[in-house]
């Protein structure tokens, strides 16, 4: 069978449900875990850690390179809306860890006194509680003994409350705490105490064989005279089980929990778990912006008002300097800008005076007829000799190169021209009054032509000559010696009807192409 479809109620309650966690989800904070510069396997180990608490809101499977800056992080963190920086660094003496408040600070800036990785906690319980199921939800944050009134306490107890979603005590879902993150400040050494726990809520009031009937666990009962001793003394458990809850953890639940036996107005203990990581912290210093501003708060070093001021007024002094040096620079590329456009219009000025006064002797004239290239005047040369030589009129495929020009010319199509129609002689044998012998110039000639421009033709004349020498040439020869002029060298053979046969180098066949 297959599955039933859904109803529109069922469709529209997904929807909406959707549509609040996206806005919920883009509305909380988001924080970025990464290292900086070179700090060993340990501290990389400790920044996945510090990851597991933050989640689910940071980036889980962030990559970093070397050449990363953190002006990268911030350029991508506006899109993203992460509003915090967790970043550590290991100098050559400690391992630091800045607490940054995008997008406009501030900063702080603590040592890690000590450190502890979750392996190392959860190894040394003798039962842990830890599951996947417990990072689906932001911890709950636990501050202590952050009530003093100096301002940097309460900059940090701000700056660690803004790193998670609030929480509206009247309306949270108790089943949505599973884990609880304890920051402790101690005013005698100035440090801070970092601890991540697991919470887990059960019954009170019940005895240990029950607990262990609604764990569906059953104990020996094998000294036992009535099921009744089950549920009145505790017997066959082991000492890990002994009650250890108190006054300090017992309280009534507002709300059902998940846990068997864990219902609404019912006495239940709250027991946390530690799961880590652990980290022990002591402020260095408080800057204003990105790390890059004013020092509001220093450790170890202190300074009078007259100093702070006197810093103040260097620095107010350097940004006007950079300023000033900015303005200048602006103005000096305006400057050059106007300086090139100035001389560029001086020079087009120039160009044309000089144009009018040497009356545009360069410049194209668009109405005056187009002059014939030498490869044009080349060809005409070539068909004029063979109309001389020869007597007739020169096949188009003799010289296509003064065709296509004449087609492609700008002042239109080429003027037609007639045929001239010679009468052949009735023997071929007898000498053509045309066509002189060989070496003679013709009468009208005053100079030699140029054998370069006669090549092509030539060697169709000196073919058809062959049938005037006083040998009876055979049928077709003069049309074979013109076909022979146009015919491209090793291609092949051109017959009487525009035909080819080519002859592949290297082979005997004849084929046709």
């Amino acid at each position: 069978m297959g599955r039933p479809s859904k109803s529109k109620n069922q469709k529209k309650e997904r929807a909406a449900a959707l549509q609040h966690a996206q806005q919920e989800f883009g509305t909380v904070p988001h924080s970025f875990v990464f290292p900086r510069g070179r700090v060993g396997k340990s501290v990389r180990q400790l920044v996945t850690d510090v990851r597991k608490v933050m989640e689910p809101y940071t980036a889980r499977a962030l990559k970093v390179r070397k050449n990363n800056s953190l002006k990268d992080f911030v350029a991508v963190a506006g899109p993203l809306g992460v509003t915090h920086f967790l970043v550590f660094s290991k100098s050559t003496s400690s391992i630091n860890f800045k607490l940054f408040r995008l997008p406009g600070g501030p900063t702080l800036t603590f040592k890690v006194m000590q450190y502890s990785l979750i392996k190392d906690v959860v190894s040394s319980l003798k039962r842990h509680r830890m599951h996947e199921q417990q990072f689906t939800h932001h911890p709950l944050l636990v501050l202590s003994n952050f009530g003093l009134q100096q301002i940097h306490i309460k900059l940090m107890a701000s700056m660690f409350q803004n790193m998670f979603p609030s929480i509206n005590v009247h309306r949270v879902n108790l089943n949505s705490i599973k884990r609880c993150l304890l920051i402790t400040y101690n005013a005698e050494t100035q440090l801070l105490d970092f601890r991540h726990y697991s919470v887990k809520v059960v019954p009170v009031g019940v005895s240990k064989g029950l607990k262990r009937l609604l764990q569906e666990k059953f104990p020996n009962m094998s000294r036992l005279e009535d099921i009744s001793e089950l549920l009145v003394k505790d017997i066959n458990l082991s000492e890990s089980e002994a009650e250890q809850d108190g006054t300090q953890n017992i309280l009534e639940l507002p709300q059902a929990y998940a846990g068997r036996g864990n219902m609404k107005a019912q006495q239940s203990a709250v027991r946390l778990t530690e799961i880590g990581p652990r980290m022990t912290l002591q402020l260095i210093k408080v800057e204003e912006g990105l790390a890059q501003g004013n020092v509001l708060y220093h450790g170890f070093i202190h300074k009078t008002e007259v100093e702070v001021k006197e810093i103040l007024a260097r620095k107010e002094a350097k940004l006007r300097l950079k300023a000033e040096r900015r303005q200048k620079q602006e103005a000096d590329v305006e400057r050059k800008r106007r300086q090139r456009e100035a001389h560029r219009e001086k020079s087009l000025v120039g160009i044309r005076r000089k144009r009018q006064q040497d009356g545009d002797s360069d410049a194209e004239d668009p109405g005056a007829p187009e002059q014939p290239d030498a490869a044009e005047q080349s060809d005409e040369d070539d068909a004029e000799y063979y109309r001389e030589e020869v007597g007739e009129e020169p096949d188009k495929d003799l010289f296509p190169d003064r065709t296509n020009k004449r087609k492609r010319s700008s002042l239109g199509a080429a003027p037609l021209r007639k045929r001239r129609r010679h009468n052949r002689p009735e023997h071929p044998t007898t000498p053509s009054p045309r066509a002189p012998a060989p070496g003679k110039q013709q009468k009208g000639d005053t100079a030699p032509r140029d054998p370069r421009h006669r090549s092509g033709a030539r060697k169709g004349v000196t073919r058809a000559r062959k049938g005037v020498t006083g040998r009876k040439a055979p049928r077709g020869t003069e049309r074979r010696a013109r076909e022979g002029a146009s015919r491209p060298k090793g291609r092949g053979k051109l017959l009487a009807k525009g035909k080819m046969i080519f002859r592949r180098p290297g082979r005997a066949k004849k084929g046709k192409c």
